[in-house]
């Protein structure tokens, strides 16, 4: 995406057609109040796009001054994990959202039976022995209608009796379902007499071994919704051809006020991965470092990398709400990220990838102390010391033996201004055995303290640098995108997402950082001067510090893409 296309975005009015449908029924006097729910299945760890669907919905329970529960969806036991609940709750409130209560669809479990219970009784369940293959081929397919299972005109009698026995344990896995009769003829495949409940023998994280039956999610997402008193039931586009058999399954088993269905577009990120079941194998297989990886599109990973929760909700913002298909650039995020740490993120000088700078006429023993403040346009944030002194660490690029056109930093003759300190002229450099450059020479002005000659003479570069004799060693985490195609999990031409991966997302280097980080905390946040906004990363400690890098200062990934 062009930078024009992304300035366009942020500054777009993010349209709300769910707030439209909401104002209509709240005037109609359909409802008379809001209750939203977000409701993740615990089978893994939030991403992206489920932070898109936790601003929709929290926002509008913010808007509208109504409720907005959590609800686990742990209708599947053999994935689900208390972790993961964990780290769900955790990301919610991270992301700055309160959610009212907590529940779970484990939580029903005796009120979807007895639903189960009036949809047999009512003539509208049965009792099915097809197997699955059986099933596939009696459901038809789009252009042509399926065919009724032979089960279907069981006795109510019968399909009580067989239910009730499904639920005692008396059946092995697999062998019968439960079936809503809907209609076997309808285009819409979902209303094809849906699976409502299968045998499953699998101890629940919450109700132990009490079930061996467990509700589809068509089934007990609808009635819980009803149970909870929700009113507007959000969620993405693919639940769209869903909503049928939501409504059906609501309109069969609860009387009074009922939940809408209301679908948006999902979150489509380009060169991210957000399926579970691959980013399972991911971590799974060791590409990842865990869940938590800075280069996963989870929120954990994201809040790990440093990216703010602000920067995140900014971003949801940006992109709007919409019922049309669309692929949003990662730069857009990455923008939104660099917007918000320009403003927050303290300053601080490190040298990441270190040459030796030697002052020849500064005297040996003499160590200055400088003073810098955190950021230019916060005063409030304080200032921090620096010591300066004989030796100093700058970064390789920053002297070129030969420069090249345009080159305003340190080669022989050029004179220079170190950050906060002097001007330096370059007099000469130092080669290792292999012939590489270990060690730049130059002399100082000393009239010229604090970055500024008092004959009026400029230069024409600045750099940074880090004082040798008492500094910080730090492990400086480079992090890029996982990816390096737009589409990894669809691109043509390779077998396997993973052929997809870019060899260049983690570069780990050893830099020296100045003393004023020695305390820092994880999660602390910084802008390194001319190379781009850092986080000291949860492995870091006292005397031994970690930073992940969270975003370039500019984007270069495109660029060094289209090399």
């Amino acid at each position: 995406m062009a930078t024009d296309d992304i300035k366009r975005e942020e500054t777009a009015v993010a349209s709300n057609f769910i707030h439209d449908f909401i104002d209509e029924d709240l005037a109609e006097g359909v409802y008379s109040r809001v209750q939203t729910r977000f409701p993740p299945e615990p089978n893994g760890y939030l991403h992206i796009g489920h932070a898109k669907a936790i601003c929709i919905n929290f926002g509008v329970k913010e808007k509208y001054h109504g409720i907005c529960n959590l609800r686990l969806d742990d209708t599947n036991p053999t994935k689900e994990d208390t972790e993961y609940v964990e780290a769900i709750e955790e990301d919610i409130k991270w992301l700055g959202f309160d959610y009212d209560n907590v529940y779970y669809a484990s939580d029903y479990f005796d009120f979807l039976y007895e639903c189960a219970i009036k949809l047999i009784k009512k003539g509208k369940a049965y009792v099915c022995e097809l197997t699955p293959e059986q099933m596939r081929e009696y459901r038809g397919t789009l252009t042509e209608p399926g065919k009724n299972s032979p089960y279907r005109d069981r006795s109510i009698a019968e399909n009580l009796d067989l239910f009730e026995r499904m639920a005692k344990g008396e059946f092995e896995a697999g062998s019968k379902t439960l079936r809503a009769k809907v209609d076997m003829a309808s285009p819409n495949l979902n209303m094809r007499d849906p699976i409502i409940y299968r045998i499953m023998y699998a101890t629940h994280h919450r109700t132990g071994d009490k079930w061996c039956i467990y509700p589809m999610y068509d089934f007990a997402h609808p009635l819980s919704d009803a149970c909870e008193n929700v009113t507007h039931s959000l969620c993405s586009l693919e639940f769209e051809n869903h909503r049928p058999i939501y409504n059906w399954f609501v309109d069969e088993c609860i009387d009074g006020e009922k939940p809408r269905q209301i679908e948006f577009a999902r979150l489509n990120l380009n060169y991210t991965l957000t399926s579970k079941r691959k980013c399972l194998k991911l971590v799974q297989d060791g590409i990842v470092d865990g869940w938590n990886d800075p280069r996963m599109a989870t929120i954990s990973g994201m809040r790990r990398r440093g990216y703010p929760a602000e920067a995140i909700r900014d971003f949801c913002e940006k992109i709007g709400v919409s019922k049309a298909y669309s692929v949003v650039d990662f730069a857009l995020l990455e923008s939104c990220v660099r917007d918000n740490l320009n403003r927050t993120a303290p300053r601080a000088m490190a040298v990441i990838d270190p040459i030796k700078l030697i002052i020849d006429n500064y005297p040996d023993d003499k160590v200055e102390t400088l003073e810098a403040e955190y950021h230019p346009d916060h005063p409030e944030f304080g200032k921090r010391t620096i010591p300066f002194g004989k030796e100093l660490y700058i970064e390789r690029d920053d002297f070129m033996i030969e420069p090249i056109k345009k080159y305003r930093r340190l080669y022989p003759g050029n004179e220079v201004r170190l950050y906060k300190a002097y001007f330096v002229t370059c007099t000469g450099y130092d080669l290792d055995e292999s012939g590489e450059v270990c060690a730049v020479h130059c002399t100082y002005d000393p009239a010229t303290f604090g970055g500024d000659a008092p004959d009026g003479r400029k230069v024409k570069g600045t750099i940074h640098w880090v004082y040798a004799g008492d500094c910080e060693i730090a492990e400086v985490r480079l992090y890029d995108r996982l990816f390096d195609v737009e589409n990894p999990s669809d691109e043509e031409g390779v077998s396997s997402f993973e052929d997809n991966l870019n060899p260049d997302s983690l570069i780990v280097k050893t830099a020296y950082v100045e003393k004023a980080l020695a305390d820092v905390k994880p999660g602390d946040r910084f802008q390194f001067m001319r190379n781009g906004y850092f986080c000291a990363d949860t492995d870091s400690k006292e005397g031994a510090l970690v930073f992940n890098r969270t975003v370039a200062l500019r984007d270069s990934f495109n660029k060094k893409n289209n090399q």
